[in-house]
């Protein structure tokens, strides 16, 4: 989708993309400048440089130059080129402030591997592991996970970086993460009713008990978000893609996720689940 893409010129937004497309310019090869007169704003010549300066970008396998260039909403359109270069990532946390709590798991899976970090044991070794990647693909984490990351560990995440949630609202999908799952049919069996806030309570569990089903218990819903991740990538893509001439042509099957190395432990979400019943009982 990268190679039809026009938006991230200055000039360019999705109106002019659009007249481009019928015009016939669907890609950057089929770019001339002796286009029809009053099809673009601008000069032509300086478009032409932007031109050839994405497809250097792109021969660069330099995905933060059309990351930099594109809104929120539309860096879909980096996900195809640079699949196999990107990490979908989530955090847990002892709670919502960067500068108050701590990092408890980290949970990463680049398409192919599931990696988890555990404060304590090997936390120390994600900020190395994430450099590998060019591509993040988070729910709010340009808000949330990535500039806690990077107060945390005190390091730059310097990678495109793709946050669904803004995609997602872009085709009218709210409610969170969990939200946008139900709303796509995506279901998360015994961890279905566990949020974040959960997360934060089954840290607290395995600290004071030293239980390890509550740390697995944490971990499998931890992994659980990260492949999650992946499905709702494609499936944005995909909706988005319909909104383009070229669905027949790009779309994606959706992915066959790996199984997830933890499971959750009903007795320790019932346990947390009555803790935080326990907290919300109205007092009049």
């Amino acid at each position: 989708m990268l190679t039809h893409t026009f938006v991230h010129i200055p000039g360019i937004g999705i109106k002019t993309e659009r007249r481009l497309w019928q015009a016939g310019v669907r890609t950057w090869d089929d770019w001339v400048l002796d286009l029809p007169k009053g099809l673009l704003p601008g000069k032509l010549g300086e478009i032409d440089g932007h031109i050839e300066a994405s497809r250097e970008g792109l021969r660069r396998r330099a995905p933060r130059f059309f990351g930099d260039r594109l809104p929120a909403h539309l860096q879909w359109r980096l996900f195809p080129e640079f699949r196999g270069e990107t990490a979908y990532l989530d955090i847990e946390t002892t709670g919502l402030s960067d500068w108050e709590n701590e990092i408890t798991t980290v949970a990463l899976y680049d398409g192919k591997n599931i990696f988890y970090y555990v404060n304590g044991e090997n936390l120390n070794r994600f900020p190395e592991d994430i450099l590998r990647y060019a591509v993040v693909v988070t729910y709010n984490g340009k808000s949330f996970d990535i500039p806690f990351i990077e107060r945390y560990f005190g390091i730059r995440v310097d990678c495109a970086h793709i946050d669904l949630r803004y995609v997602l609202h872009s085709l009218g999908l709210k409610g969170g993460l969990k939200g946008c799952e139900r709303a796509l049919g995506i279901h998360r069996g015994d961890l279905e009713g566990v949020d974040g806030y959960f997360a934060v309570l089954f840290w607290q569990e395995y600290l004071q008990r030293r239980n390890p089903r509550a740390l697995e218990t944490l971990l499998s819903y931890n992994i659980a978000d990260v492949l999650s991740l992946e499905t709702l990538m494609v499936a944005a893509y995909n909706l988005k893609l319909k909104e383009t001439p070229f669905f027949n042509q790009l779309h994606i099957e959706t992915p066959r996720l790996p199984e997830n190395p933890f499971l959750p432990d009903r007795d320790i979400i019932d346990r947390v689940r009555a803790r935080f019943a326990r907290r919300w009982v109205p007092r009049f």
